[in-house]
């Protein structure tokens, strides 16, 4: 046994025994080995003798929970955090943001990525799903950092008749990441296609995507319904929803992640549903941006499965996800008027086993159980915000911020643990990032 973590408080996001008190968590390997008393399937573990660790760690007064999922993010966008703030997304993205993503290399990706990643491990997040440029780049930084992570560029093609997929950038860089990545070594890195969205290509390029994406098995990543703007200019321009527009063309029949669906109607919920699809609800940057709210509880109901996402810290700013997810529960109780809607535990699940499932790893990650990876977090509540606590999932929930965040652990690896980076130099990176900003300073 590597780890042995003694008497903790578990939020296991296991509905056979969502919290457990005073229990023993062993890790062996990259798997959760086992967990003594109840493992909620209704069996006693017999707890080897704690000679037998490795490591002991006393968790007194200290909570285990599931690692977090990041399902919509442009971590290099760490580079643009503050900048051209405070404007609507047209304005911000064709003005601001597109002309300074001209000065993008290979390098300043790695820099940007690797600062994300380093923020996002310090604040929790063990997986994110990534759409920016140089995505084999991203690749390579999620991999050397220990993370899981699902990895794609979007495809943009303003030109109908003249896009061709075979001759983007995108292309290549997809073909070789696929090559290096897509669920090599230990499937820690997966490779997606993507297309950005309906406002930013057209039909023919969609086909040629979709051929690519059934070729290759990939799963799919899309911007869906984000602005008013977007929605009901794709309603002018085809007489039909985006959701419902893609599902026309095919782009749904692979699995999708679709970004934000703050204006989707019931009837694209319904779609969505039918095709398994996971909303990725990034509520900071939809009310940074004054896109709206996306009907959470309403898509819940219909069967969507829901997850959380940051968005790109430029319309955000922070990577934290425990930020995101108390968020989302006070927003749907605010719109719907209802106290109760979307609770703890429901919040709690859309950061850990909707991610899980959204990736393609529910089967393996996303809730403390006996035989699943130890994908893992351990947060302190021997503090002020913390000590007072009568049911740790509503504490996790509304009280928790990622600097709580004592160790994460991804696969049985520790990543980070009392502000100690283990996978990253974070020296040299914030070092790599004051020198990439002077770049974009012009921007």
């Amino acid at each position: 046994m590597d780890i042995l973590f003694k008497n903790a408080t578990v939020v296991t996001m296991n509905p056979a025994a969502p919290v457990l008190s005073g229990t023993d968590v062993g890790i062996n390997g990259r798997k959760i080995a086992y967990i003594s008393g109840d493992n909620g399937g209704g069996e006693s573990t017999t707890l080897p003798s704690p000679s037998t660790a490795a490591r002991t760690i006393d968790c007194t007064g200290k909570v285990l929970m599931p690692g977090l999922y990041n399902c919509h993010a442009h971590a290099a966008m760490t580079m643009f955090r503050g900048y051209a703030n405070d404007r609507n997304l047209e304005d911000w993205l064709f003005n601001y943001i597109f002309p300074a993503e001209r000065k993008w290399t290979p390098e300043l990706i790695r820099i940007g990525t690797t600062l994300a990643a380093a923020e996002m491990i310090a604040s929790g997040t063990i997986s994110f799903t990534d759409m920016y440029f140089f995505m084999d780049v991203v690749a390579r930084v999620a991999d050397e950092a220990g993370m899981l992570a699902n990895v794609s560029n979007a495809v943009i093609g303003f030109d109908k008749d003249t896009y061709d997929f075979h001759k983007d950038n995108v292309y290549d860089q997809t073909l070789r990441a696929i090559a290096e990545y897509h669920n090599k070594k230990d499937g820690r890195v997966k490779i997606d296609a993507s297309i950005h969205g309906v406002y930013t290509s057209h039909p023919p390029a969609w086909k040629q995507v979709m051929d690519f994406t059934h070729k290759h098995g990939l799963a799919m990543h899309i911007h869906l319904s984000e602005t008013k703007t977007e929605h009901e200019g794709c309603i002018k321009t085809y007489g039909k929803t985006p959701a419902r527009v893609f599902y026309e063309h095919g782009v749904l029949d692979v699995p999708t992640l679709a970004a934000h669906g703050v204006w989707i109607t019931e009837d694209d919920m319904e779609i969505l549903a039918e095709k398994g699809v996971t909303v990725a609800h990034n509520p900071l940057s939809n009310l940074k941006l004054a896109s709206g709210l996306a009907p959470v509880v309403k898509m819940r109901e219909l069967g969507v499965n829901v997850a959380l996402g940051t968005d790109g810290v430029s319309s955000n700013n922070s990577h934290d996800l425990f930020e995101e997810l108390k968020m989302a529960s006070l927003l749907q109780k605010y719109a719907t008027g209802d106290p109760t809607a979307l609770p703890a535990m429901e919040a709690l699940a859309m950061a850990t086993t909707n991610g899980a499932k959204a990736q393609g790893r529910g089967h393996e990650s996303g809730k403390i159980a006996e035989g699943y990876d130890a994908d893992m977090l351990l947060i302190d509540f021997n503090n002020p915000r913390q000590t007072v606590c009568y049911d740790p999932a509503l504490n996790l929930a509304y009280s928790t911020g990622g600097r709580d965040v004592e160790m994460t652990i991804c696969r049985g690896r520790v990543l980070y643990e009392k502000g100690e980076f283990r996978t990253i130099d974070i020296e040299k990176t914030l070092h790599d990032a004051r020198e990439a900003q002077k770049i974009f300073l012009n921007s």
